[in-house]
């Protein structure tokens, strides 16, 4: 019916027109079957039909050769712009082979994937970047979303490709055997974990047992980390996404401002780790060099350990320790290029050198708001940082108090954590106000893994986050608070005060498979420096580096934590006149020709072994300025010689002891 109206609706304005124009015409034929003929000629010119005159036969079938032409011709079409619109279509739906070489690879979506995408589009600034996505969610809004958070102007080339993670064919569209580095993200569901295996086995049958890409990937409960380092086999690389941010959680507790430091020291657009050899220039003989004497040896960069030629990291070793020929310096710099050796012994002044001192920090006394599955990793990781007769004081909902308990059992934790539980409803402000917030040395803040109906997890942290600032601002003293949050975005709204910090979850993960996707030999050297035991980042009072008010050089910084056995790499300047605004200025991996009045508020960066300082029994909280311990002293876990690493027996305890790190 279509057509044969198209048919007759052509015919009523082609022959009239057609008529119109031979009548018009002063060359026309005079004779009436002579214009007919003309119009007719006309009209089958204008629709294709060919002009042949003579009998009607002939012209019939003129007529129906034009016909044939016509649908020939519109079936071609039809079929290419079919054809067209389908791969289109395939294109749209992300089923194509991804034809790039030396690209990075991420599988999954989360939350992870705006920070882990945003940094290695950092790590790989000024080059040739593309960064291929494999996830089942719709191409679109995922080359939407990671545009948004990348910014329209970025130089990154986003390839995204759907489908499931764990079929082979699915995975081959990445092509992953030709990529630089492949990252597996955990999904949001409960059962994230499994499918990361399911996923490195795909990968691994995809790969083969030929050399490829360097794998990283993240799980969430340690009990899963023994199938996924199985299935990712010698190249894959499994952090702990839980435990990292209960451990951080805690850093962040024992002092404000470790987070910052920690993502100032993990994303790439500040100073990050670096490996470099051991300059020719400093290098005394074959014996090697001590490294004490090559603390002073870079004027920008910051040397905080050695890699053995077994790909052993020792972080903030003694300042005796002898470095070889075989092993490489473990530095913290802006850049990778390797930078020239300068003394810079002469800028040291051994006059501004603090008194040695000691100050034993007894127990402490923590509020944990809220609960969740990271909740018993913090209280176990906290345990192992405070003095016997600490208490941890639990508030969670009624119906969860008992199952809470239970899980704050931790046996590791009993010796020296004395852990409570009670009941109390976080969003009403009265319950806030007869807890003694304030004869507490920190409050830490949890946010729910998920939430039943509308809302977001972070929407009670923030409201709590808004009480516990309230209450601050109207008894006039400091609270130290330490949140957790689930997405990145809500750092700018949370309400904190002075001595507030914000752990975003999963973040710290993100930065650190970045990194190791842009360094695999940095792997070791995270999994030491996020380890139980063993050294890691602090924030330690100037005063106990520097005489207060005394302008001293940051190499004069760096010779006096020499002779506390720790690595300084930075400072963190206090502005107490600055009221709620921007109090702190961090400041890593600066010259050591620096100059600057060190002032009693300020504070030091340093890499530190959990067993330096062998005056101190237990490690502890650092006290918060103004608070219960006024002097802001913190401790560390005793035993073996100040600034050294305890030695490892055997190949049995290093494994165990790898098991309760981030890394593998």
């Amino acid at each position: 019916m279509l057509v044969s109206w198209l048919v007759l609706s052509c015919l009523a304005v082609v022959v009239p027109v057609s008529a119109l124009v031979v009548w018009t015409d002063p060359g026309s034929p005079r004779s009436l079957s002579g214009r007919l003929s003309a119009v007719w000629r006309t009209s089958a010119e204008t629709l294709r039909l060919g002009a042949p005159t003579g009998a009607p036969m002939r012209m019939a079938l003129s007529v129906l050769l034009g016909i044939v032409a016509l649908l020939c011709v519109s079936t071609l079409v039809g079929v290419i712009t079919t054809g067209l619109g389908e791969r289109l279509t395939e294109l749209r739906r992300g089923r194509s082979m991804v034809l790039e070489q030396e690209h990075a690879v991420v599988l999954g979506w989360s939350d992870q994937v705006f920070t882990v995408v945003g940094e290695l589009a950092a790590a790989r600034a000024g080059a040739r970047c593309v960064i291929a996505v494999l996830a089942d969610r719709d191409v679109a809004e995922m080359e939407e979303a990671l545009t948004a958070s990348l910014g329209r102007g970025s130089a990154v080339r986003l390839v995204c490709r759907s489908g499931s993670l764990t079929t082979v064919d699915t995975l081959a569209l990445v092509t992953p055997r030709a990529a630089s580095s492949v990252l597996v993200l955990p999904s949001d569901a409960p059962e994230a974990d499994s499918e990361v295996v399911r996923v490195l086995l795909a990968l691994r049958a995809v790969l083969g047992d030929e050399p490829g890409p360097p794998v990283v990937a993240a799980v969430r409960d340690r009990r899963q980390l023994p199938a996924a380092r199985l299935a990712a086999g010698e190249r894959g690389t499994i952090v702990e996404t839980d435990a990292t941010t209960a451990e951080l959680l805690v850093q962040s507790a024992r002092r404000t401002g470790v987070g910052e430091v920690l993502r100032d020291l993990l994303d790439f657009s500040g100073v990050e780790f670096h490996l470099v050899d051991v300059p020719a220039a400093v290098r005394q003989g074959s014996a090697g060099s001590r490294f004490g004497d090559l603390l002073l040896c870079f004027e920008r960069s910051t040397v905080v350990g050695v890699l053995g030629p077994d790909g052993q990291p020792l972080l903030s070793p003694a300042a005796d320790t002898v470095v070889g020929p075989g092993d490489r310096l473990i530095v913290i710099a802006h850049d990778g290029v390797p930078e020239a050796p300068v003394d810079c012994r002469a800028y040291v002044d051994p006059t501004a050198f603090a008194a040695p001192h000691s100050q034993r920090v007894g127990p402490v006394r923590v509020l944990l708001l809220g609960w969740n599955r990271r909740a018993p990793l913090l209280v176990e990781a906290l345990g192992h940082s405070v003095a016997p007769g600490s208490v941890l004081d639990v508030v969670v909902d009624e119906t969860q108090v008992t199952p809470v308990q239970d899980q704050a059992s931790s046996p590791q934790a009993a010796a020296r954590l004395a852990v409570s539980c009670r009941s109390g409803e976080l969003l009403h402000p009265e319950n806030l106000r007869d807890l003694d917030l304030f004869g507490y040395d920190t409050v830490i803040v949890l946010g729910a893994d998920s939430v039943d109906g509308p809302g977001h997890p972070d929407d009670r942290v923030l409201v709590t986050l808004l009480m516990l600032r309230e209450l601050e601002l109207r008894a006039g003293r400091v609270l130290p608070v330490v949140a957790e949050l689930g997405d990145h975005r809500n750092r700018a709204l949370a309400p904190l005060g002075p001595a507030s910090d914000v752990v975003i979850r999963g973040e710290l993960t993100s930065l650190l498979m970045a990194q190791i996707a842009h360094n695999p030999h940095l792997a070791a050297v995270f999994g030491e420096l996020f380890a139980a035991h063993g050294a890691s980042v602090h924030l330690r009072p100037a005063h106990h580096y520097t005489t207060p008010g005394c302008e001293a050089s940051f190499a004069t910084v760096v010779a006096a934590a020499r002779e506390r056995g720790e690595c300084a790499v930075g400072y963190r300047r206090t502005d107490p006149e600055a009221g709620t605004g921007h109090r702190h200025e961090l400041r890593l991996g600066p010259a050591k020709t620096e100059r600057r009045v060190w002032h009693a508020r300020d504070e030091v960066v340093v890499v530190a072994n959990d067993s330096a300082g062998s005056d101190q029994p237990y490690g502890t909280l650092d006290a918060v300025p103004g608070m219960r311990h006024d002097h802001g002293d913190d401790t560390a876990l005793s035993g073996g010689s100040p600034g050294r690493r305890p030695s490892h027996d055997s190949p049995e305890q290093d494994r165990t002891r790898g098991e309760g790190g981030t890394t593998g």
